[in-house]
């Protein structure tokens, strides 16, 4: 089973005030902060009316609740939205990207995407290379985090295989990509919006 959140940080700011003490207390200082409590907040959603379990973080920070017996799950944002996936089938990854300008992203396909990747991007009228060159982005995100991996891997990210990804272009200023473990049965329909 796979379910997935979506959310604005902003209006999940309330919420966040109400987490315990201590949770507030281990979120990072500055601009991430915000986006941490809002995760934190999705994920003490899937656990009610139990508190917030404990999180551990593995390789790559990635984190994953302590008690092993909890679903995995992966968090992602991107500006003021934030996705949640949650699965009882094995390890996931999730990416969400606002589609923005990105200053020389034409120079980052060309170091971290494959040939078929730049291709792919190259085939479309130029209005709409920049959406492609998320939508790409995403996918390889999903990927890496749902192998518990570095952004800097993205360059030597091979096709995918063993895994399945589902992507939806949610609005038309946002991808999310999933990386599952099995096929993903899930539609846009069914994500579930804070």
């Amino acid at each position: 089973m796979y379910r997935v959140w979506l959310g604005k940080i902003s209006a999940l700011k309330e919420a966040a005030r109400r987490l315990p003490a201590e949770i507030q207390q281990q979120a990072p200082t500055g601009p991430r902060r915000d986006a941490w409590l809002a995760g934190r907040v999705l994920l003490a959603r899937i656990t009610a009316p139990l508190p917030l379990p404990d999180i551990v973080y593995g390789n790559n920070g990635k984190p994953a609740f302590r008690n092993a017996t909890l679903p995995w799950f992966n968090l992602s944002h991107s500006g003021d939205d934030i996705a949640l996936l949650v699965s009882d089938a094995g390890e996931v990854g999730c990416d969400i990207e606002v589609i923005r300008p990105r200053k020389n992203w034409s120079r980052l396909a060309e170091a971290l995407f494959s040939d078929d990747e730049r291709q792919e991007i190259a085939a479309l009228p130029a209005a709409d290379q920049l959406a492609a060159f998320w939508q790409i982005w995403t996918r390889k995100e999903a990927q890496i985090k749902q192998a518990s991996g570095s952004v800097w891997q993205l360059a030597g990210l091979p096709p995918s295989h063993d895994v399945w990804l589902t992507q939806w272009r949610v609005t038309p200023q946002l991808w999310l990509t999933l990386c599952t473990p099995t096929p993903c049965p899930l539609t846009p329909e069914d994500l579930e919006i804070l």
